[in-house]
Formats: structure tokens, sequence, C-alpha cells
């Protein structure tokens, strides 16, 4: 891999890591082109953004230029597939951490945020490439630290090790999600936050969607919202909804739709009281909850109340490209349910053009493009569409 390709493949363009630097994007072009070479002082800059040593950006750097393209979703599946060895071998090994340099909290934050803004974006190839290094040096930040900084280390770790989990659970290594999850679970323990315990009980719901155990994901998930105080701030409303936000949609994936719109009326209840935004890593507002009123019809086959929540809106721009995604996934699939191939594969695309990452390895999305050539002659944006989504890509 080129230096070209390590910085696409981290999701920086040539201005974005230019910027990071606190360079022109002149220099990126010079060093990408070999027309020259950065100069030492400006070599651990450059390998701490790429998330690399100073002996591999050296091997980087003496590579051949080739012409860089947009990497698409299968080229972002590759990189996750190929990624995923690597992150067994950090998490076989998590509490002993390899031996290597450690940054101090603020830039420990700053790498934090970034993998957590490429987990909402379904950024999954970026994901692949930065989680293992970045896990290994919050260990060792753990390890060796005590106190305030060991809570601050650990609220960081359960947000990497989601970030983590988002490439395991939306690529079918569901071993490897549970795993996981239990270390996420941990580390929440370990920053002695109530808060950060129940958004790990939120995210451990993947493993009943998983393994179809809904009623006792949602008894999980339940008892988690009864231990949150939801009254005593925004962080705690949000936190509390979210919970019977997914609560809802695993109640109607079981069937119990009585079950199911209560909890939606419940996180309906909190989103009204706190801004729409990213409460420790999760979507929550009044947008999640309507883009959830969606997926609920759909989950309990009633087309026609999907369609009529979903008539004349369309999701801020502001919201994460995974939660945006999915409202035209769930659309998707009411159309398809309403008989309407052709407005279903619409709503497809718009996903994909949305969150490409995320549709590519989207489940229900394979199932319903399935369907549809089954059950009629495949119209050319069919085939191209069932073509992008079924294109190899390694499994490991």
């Amino acid at each position: 891999m080129a230096f070209a390709a390590r910085r696409a493949a981290l999701g920086f363009t040539q201005e974005t890591l230019a910027e990071r630097l606190g360079m022109e994007r002149s220099a990126v072009v010079r060093w990408e082109s070999g027309k020259s070479a950065p100069q030492p002082w400006v070599r651990r800059k450059i390998a701490a953004a790429l998330a690399i040593t100073l002996d591999e950006l050296a091997v980087l750097l003496s590579q051949p230029a080739v012409p860089m393209l947009r990497r698409g979703a299968v080229e972002q599946s590759d990189l996750v597939h190929a990624g995923i060895p690597a992150l067994r071998r950090v998490l076989d090994a998590y509490d002993l951490p390899e031996d290597g340099p450690t940054r101090g909290i603020a830039e420990l934050e700053r790498a934090v945020a970034d993998v957590v803004t490429s987990r909402l974006q379904s950024n999954y190839g970026a994901l692949a490439t930065l989680i293992p290094a970045l896990l290994s040096e919050l260990m060792r930040a753990f390890t060796t630290s005590s106190g305030a900084e060991r809570v601050a280390v650990a609220r960081l770790l359960v947000q990497a090790y989601r970030a983590a989990d988002a490439i395991a659970d939306k690529y079918g290594y569901y071993d490897l999600s549970a795993r996981i999850i239990g270390l996420m679970e941990w580390a929440a323990r370990a920053a002695e936050d109530d808060l950060l315990i129940a958004t790990a009980a939120y995210v451990r719901a993947e493993t009943f969607f998983a393994n179809g155990d809904l009623q006792t994901g949602r008894r999980m998930l339940e008892r988690a919202a009864t231990r949150v105080e939801h009254e005593a701030s925004a962080q705690a409303a949000a936190v509390y909804g979210a919970l019977h936000m997914r609560a809802a949609v695993t109640a109607a994936r079981a069937g119990l739709a009585a079950s199911a719109r209560d909890h939606l009326a419940e996180a309906s209840r909190c989103a009204f009281q706190v801004d729409e935004g990213v409460y420790f890593g999760t979507a929550f507002g009044p947008a999640s909850v309507r883009i959830h009123q969606v997926s609920l019809a759909v989950e309990l086959g009633d087309a026609g109340t999907a369609l009529q929540s979903a008539a004349g809106w369309s999701p801020p721009i502001s919201l994460p490209a995974e939660r945006r995604s999915h409202f035209h996934v769930d659309l998707g699939r009411a159309h398809h349910q309403a008989g309407r191939h052709d407005r279903a594969l619409d709503e497809f695309i718009a996903a994909r053009t949305t969150a490409p990452e995320h549709i590519q390895a989207h489940p229900q999305v394979r199932e319903v493009i399935h369907h549809m050539h089954q059950s009629s002659p495949a119209s050319s944006a069919l085939r191209d569409f069932s073509r992008w989504m079924t294109q190899p890509a390694s499994t490991g």
C-alpha cells in the first residue's frame, strides 16, 4: 500500500491531511507523486496521523505512486475482512498490550472522536485500519494510569470497543461481536459511569438480534432502562429513551405490537425533552424516534403506517449517515411490502448514496433484493444494484 492509499483508507483527503499536519495541500501532493519527501521533523506528525510507525511510513513513501480512485464499498469491505485477524489478536491480549508509544489524554480523546465519527458515518474500512492499534494504545494507557486518568481512559475504551463492535456486527463476525461487547461492559464498569453501563446494554441488544432470542433481549433492555435516573439530566433522558427505542424494535421483531408501541411512546416522550444529538455514541432525539416509527411499522408488517409516518419527511442532514440510511432502508422495505418495487429500489439507492458500506453489508436489503429478483423480471437498475451488492469480498 502506497502513501496515498494509506491516506485514503483512513478517510483523509489531501486537503484534510494537510490541515491535520498544519501544512499546505501542495506538500502532500509532492509526497504522493514522489517529487519530494517530508522533512524528518514532520515525519513524526505524519506517522501519528496515519497511525503507523516511522519505519512503516518510510516503506510507504518508498513505494511507487499510483493513480488513486475513490474506494467503493466492496474495497472497504476487503479492508474490514483483512483487518479482522489483527483485531482478534488485540482482543485476545486485551490485558497484555504490546509495548509502544502512548499519547496523552487529549490526543487519545481526539483519536477516539475520529473513530466514533467513522462509526456513525459507516466508514468501516477506516475503522478496521485504525481500531486495532488504538485499542492496544488505550489499554497501555489504562494499565499504566490510576485515579481520574484511569477512569478517563476507561471512558475512551468504551467508545473504542463500540467502534470495533460495529465492524464485527455489521460484517457477521457475531462471536467476535459478543466478545467485544463483554469488554465494553467491563470498560463501562471501570469508568464508574451508570450511563455508560446503560449504553453497553443498548449495544448488547445486537447479540439477541443475532441469536433470535428477542424476548430475552427486550427484558435486558427494560432492566437497563429501570436503572437509569432519566430525569437527572438531558444525557440521562437520552440514554433512557434510546434503550426504549431499541426495546421497541426488539418487541416488534418478536411480534409484540402493543409492547413495541408502549416502548416507542416512552422513547418519544423523552425525545422531546432533549435536542437531537449523539449521546454516549448513540443518536437520539425527535428525528431518531420518527425514523424508528417507520422501522416499527415495517417490523410489524404494517406498510401503510410506515409510509404514512414517512410521508413528506426526510431525515435532517445533521443526523449521522448510518441513522439516515436506516430510514431509507426501512422506507424501501415498506414500499416492497406494499408491492412498489421500483420505489423500494429508489430508497435502497438513496440509502447506498448515504452510507454505502452500511448498505453493502445489510442483510435485510439483500433479502428484499433477492425477493424482487424472484418475483418479477429484473430491470437494468435492479441488476446493477444486485451486482454492486454481490461483488466478491474476501472473508476471514
